[in-house]
């Protein structure tokens, strides 16, 4: 399926334009094409318009004082960031970019990467330097192919130490060389302000290629004996076009009879609300038809307020279930969006046990927004590339529960610890090891292995990827009210 249908909320428009005023001789608003989209899409479209003075439909009195309104501001950007609500705290994701194939090409999963996902932390006694630790090779990549792995420690980038000044912009470069390093935690597993980092000299140099994720990155079977199956799964975004890989996971944990599920997020930052539904149906399969999530937009557009509903088929598939009353699920503050809306949507109805650390916390849902006369990709205007995609719903579960800001905490609070990484999918890996202590209810655990969490991750350097977007819309999925839209 094309990115340009996942991604929109198409408009009724029959008898209604988006020009705000109408003088009687027809005078041409002397603004930017570009501002002038800005405005008429946050009008119409933004969760928080109610909050923004700027964004009330009686804001101005004439064409001339919304021209001077748009002629105010030195760019696009700026306009838009004018009229977010609360940037800090409230709405920390809606976005504007000047490409919109970029943008189309990342949430299709497409991307320009080297294949290694990492996390940084400060090295032990230094206020500025920081170490990076690989967390995730994607097979078939540039990264695999030049043999890392999971746990591997570097330091330096094309021969520079990272700093808190530089990492931003040190894996920019199309190619780049990474230095390792050895960790010693110099027999303190306990405490890492012990722990000594040491270059070892050796170097890989790792090239950007166009790279396409298949989001389910690993599924497990494991014995826990006495005939009880585990099954495991890490699954790293929620990208529509493959939802066919991800039922024929559940296939396979259906088909080896597991009664237990860890279902790994840990990396996720999110994607289609619709797949999000749709993987809370396999996990599941007793609630069909019952509301998992629910949508609600702004006040002018109350009446799209949607739900979505457990479902057993998509795309004329039948859906592998497991129909499990618990799950245990795996985060970090990296599981953001749609992986929140599966602990959220799920919690109503089964037992979920989170472990790890708090999520991002963010339940809004966007749209991208392009300049053309009902917003849609189709006639955006040629003059530029220019799109949004502003946050214009926020999920709730069926209890209208929503999550928190600060995000989800879990029940069995670990952090990943960079002396301790294990290997994803073994029952030694700290966090997996959790979760079967806690089915076996062994006690056995060695929670020692607790740490702060890093400083940054390599998902925290792509712009907008922890995104949650609403896909599958047809021509009459939002009704606009023309009353409220008169000027």
């Amino acid at each position: 399926m094309k990115i340009y249908k996942n991604l929109l909320i198409l408009l009724v428009l029959t008898g209604f334009t988006f020009s705000c005023f109408d003088d009687n001789d027809d005078t041409t608003v002397s603004a930017s094409e570009i501002n002038d989209f800005v405005w008429k899409g946050m009008n119409l479209f933004y969760l928080y318009k109610d909050n923004i003075p700027d964004l009330a439909n009686d804001r101005f009195s004439s064409d001339q004082a919304y021209a001077d309104y748009l002629n105010s501001f030195a760019s696009p950007e700026a306009l838009f960031e004018s009229l977010i609500y609360n940037r800090p705290t409230v709405d920390r994701f809606s976005w504007i970019v000047d490409d919109y194939i970029a943008l189309e090409q990342l949430f299709s999963g497409v991307t320009k990467r080297s294949g290694f996902e990492f996390d940084l932390y400060s090295v032990p006694g230094s206020s500025s330097e920081v170490f990076g630790i690989v967390r995730l090779v994607l097979p078939n990549s540039n990264a695999s192919n030049n043999n890392l792995v999971r746990g591997q420690v570097f330091t330096s980038v094309d021969g520079v130490t990272l700093t808190t000044d530089n990492y931003s912009s040190a894996f920019s470069p199309d190619s780049y060389t990474l230095g390792f390093a050895d960790y010693d935690d110099n027999g303190t597993p306990s405490n890492l302000d012990d722990d000594s980092i040491t270059s070892n000299g050796n170097t890989v140099t790792l090239t950007k290629e166009v790279y396409t994720e298949n989001p389910v990155f690993k599924t497990e079977t494991i014995d826990l004996g006495g005939g009880e199956n585990l099954g495991y799964l890490m699954y790293n975004g929620f990208t529509a076009d493959f939802n066919n890989q991800l039922n024929a996971a559940f296939g396979e944990l259906k088909n080896n009879n597991v009664q237990h599920l860890v279902l790994d997020l840990r990396y996720n930052p999110g994607g289609s609300v619709n797949t999000a539904t749709l993987l809370a149906s396999m996990i599941t399969g007793q609630f069909n038809n019952q509301v998992f999530t629910k949508l609600n937009y702004n006040s002018g557009l109350q009446s799209n307020n949607t739900t979505f509903d457990f479902t057993n088929t998509f795309d004329g598939n039948t859906i592998n279930s497991l129909n499990l009353d618990k799950v245990y699920v795996l985060t970090t503050s990296g599981s953001a969006s749609a992986s929140e809306g599966v602990i959220n949507g799920l919690k109503a109805y089964i037992d979920v046990v989170q472990i790890g650390t708090n999520t991002t916390g963010k339940s809004q849902a966007s749209i991208t927004i392009y300049d053309s006369p009902d917003f849609l990709r189709d006639g955006a205007n040629p003059n530029h590339t220019y799109a949004m995609q502003p946050l214009v719903a926020i999920t709730v579960n069926k209890n209208d529960d929503v999550v928190p800001s600060t995000g989800l905490t879990p029940s069995i609070v670990l952090a990943e610890s960079p002396n301790n990484y294990g290997i994803l999918g073994n029952v030694n890996e700290p966090l997996l090891a959790a979760a079967i202590a806690d089915i076996q209810g062994t006690g056995r655990f060695d929670f020692s292995t607790n740490s702060e969490g890093p400083i940054a991750t390599s998902n925290s350097l792509i712009p907008h990827i922890n995104e949650m977007y609403i896909e599958n819309k047809t021509l009459s999925d939002i009704q606009i009210n023309k009353a409220t839209q008169d000027q």
